[in-house]
């Protein structure tokens, strides 16, 4: 379980989940692609699968790579993401490259906040955008998923924060200067044309990336977001 064994399994394959999702082979994850025969037990006692452990701390390691994507893309979880893949995600979910449309304030406020130093971890990010404390905590998770939705920011390495390590974040535009600048130049009908292709209709990633289309398709038709037009 290494670095280069982990990217060519990811490439392979477009996009993995780092752990499997309940257990299950659908979606895809890296767990399985290493141990198609074994069900993961998240157990980290010392009589624990050290696997489990291990796959944990090259998740890090791959975010830190620059030879894949990590992000928190597929509802939340962990989730690597080729960087043949990655730069037509962010094109077709973001047209009007280099401006970036639609955000909601608090996710617009977080971007700005990237764009000027990244990467930063949850607790400084929180306490920088004035989104701290239970109150606030809807309206954090809400900004962050907009911005992982649409590929414009991405997970890079870990901040000790306490007792469990913090997940660094930054922006994808700071971080990854050249798959942004490979974003910008692409035809957005090509790139939507890629997106499907690796991500097929009947696949997870696939119906869960047509979900998300078919929001900003709407939000366009709303006038929310000038320049929109993902038809699926």
């Amino acid at each position: 379980m290494t670095v280069s064994s982990a990217v060519k399994h990811i490439n392979k394959k477009s996009m993995l989940l780092v752990f499997p999702q309940e257990n299950k082979k659908v979606p895809a994850s890296l767990w399985y692609e290493f141990y198609p025969r074994t069900k993961m037990r998240w157990e980290w006692d010392e009589s624990g699968d050290t696997r489990v452990s291990d796959l944990w701390s090259l998740r890090e390691k791959l975010s830190l790579s620059r030879k894949v994507i990590y992000s928190k893309w597929f509802r939340g979880r962990a989730t690597l993401i080729s960087l043949n893949l990655f730069p037509a995600m962010l094109k077709a979910a973001n047209p009007n490259l280099p401006d970036v449309k639609g955000l909601s304030f608090a996710a617009r406020e977080i971007l700005d906040l990237l764009e000027e130093d990244s990467p930063l971890s949850t607790k400084q990010l929180k306490k920088l955008s004035g989104l701290q404390g239970k109150a606030a905590e809807s309206s954090y998770t809400r900004a962050l998923k907009e911005l992982w939705d649409r590929m414009l920011i991405v997970a890079y390495g870990e901040v000790d924060e306490g007792a469990f390590p913090s997940l660094a974040v930054g922006s994808t535009r700071v971080l990854f200067e050249d798959v942004w600048a490979e974003a910008i130049e692409l035809d957005r009908d090509e790139a939507i044309a890629k997106v499907e292709t690796l991500l097929p209709e009947g696949s997870a990633f696939g119906k869960y990336w047509r979900t998300l289309a078919k929001k900003w398709s709407k939000a366009e038709s709303e006038s929310i977001d000038e320049g929109f037009n993902y038809d699926v």
